[in-house]
């Protein structure tokens, strides 16, 4: 459940840092007004905690929601 809800998150974050790169629009910022507000804050915290929690699925062995990785 955690694995899913922190890849939810990365897809939203990572989406959003294509937008601001591409059309210079913070979809976050943009829903919640402005970048420095609490519950844009929030977010932001919750996708970087996210990354760090996805890191742990590249050294994960014999999970079955382990990353597969072939040589």
């Amino acid at each position: 459940m955690w694995d899913k809800l922190a890849l939810i998150l990365l897809i939203v974050g990572g989406i959003n840092w294509g937008l601001v790169g591409i059309f210079r629009l913070d979809i976050i910022a943009w829903l919640f007004g402005g970048s420095g507000t609490l519950i844009s804050r929030v977010l932001y915290i919750l996708v970087a905690v996210s990354a760090v929690w996805c890191i742990t699925l590249l050294f994960r062995s014999g999970s079955k929601n382990a990353v597969a990785m072939s040589d």
